[in-house]
């Protein structure tokens, strides 16, 4: 597969919604993870869409996150556990004029895995960030990966996805202190 472009990527927040995920360490470095990766997204004009399950049950979209996203992500509410099966998020995602999308959020197993399946058959290029995905069972977890690598949904990971979108070193030198502004990278703790 080749590297990820950030002119070509859209970051796709799934349901980082805090009836999601059980408080717990795990998920709060999920959260954090995300909401770097939102901001890195910002700083380097990579567009995002975010949905949202069920927001008068689960809540919305964590605050760290929303505070990071570039200022003009759509927020939509959907009522599918996959945004593939519900058409304003997919028509919000095909807006951007992006062909990769890059999801991030919660549950891997479920809505993610769901959402990264649906957009492959729209024949977007679906890149799931492992460590910025989250599920409250491990095992849960690695069966969402796997069933979504099974199916060409592709797999990669905070650190790795960050330095495909600065792509070269002068580009990193210049972007990363901004980026280091975001807080700890990802990949630090």
């Amino acid at each position: 597969m080749p590297l990820v472009a950030r002119d070509d990527s859209v970051l796709v927040v799934v349901d980082a919604q805090p009836g999601f995920f059980a408080p717990g360490e795990e998920a709060v470095k999920v959260v954090d993870r995300i909401a770097w990766m939102a901001g890195l997204a910002a700083l380097l004009d990579v567009p995002a869409v975010v949905v949202e399950e069920g927001p008068e049950r689960n809540g919305h979209t964590d605050p760290r996150i929303v505070a990071q996203l570039p200022p003009d992500a759509p927020v939509i509410e959907k009522p599918t556990f996959g945004l593939a099966a519900h058409e304003a998020a997919v028509d919000a995602i095909r807006a951007t004029a992006r062909g990769t999308a890059v999801l991030v959020g919660f549950e891997t197993d479920v809505c993610v895995a769901q959402s990264a399946i649906g957009l492959l058959q729209f024949g977007f290029r679906a890149v799931v960030l492992e460590d910025a995905t989250y599920t409250n069972s491990a095992r849960e977890h690695e069966r969402g990966l796997a069933r979504m690598s099974g199916t060409g949904v592709e797999r990669n990971h905070c650190k790795g996805l960050t330095f495909e979108w600065l792509h070269t070193v002068d580009r990193a030198l210049e972007d990363f202190p901004a980026a280091a502004a975001l807080g700890t990278p990802p990949w630090r703790y």
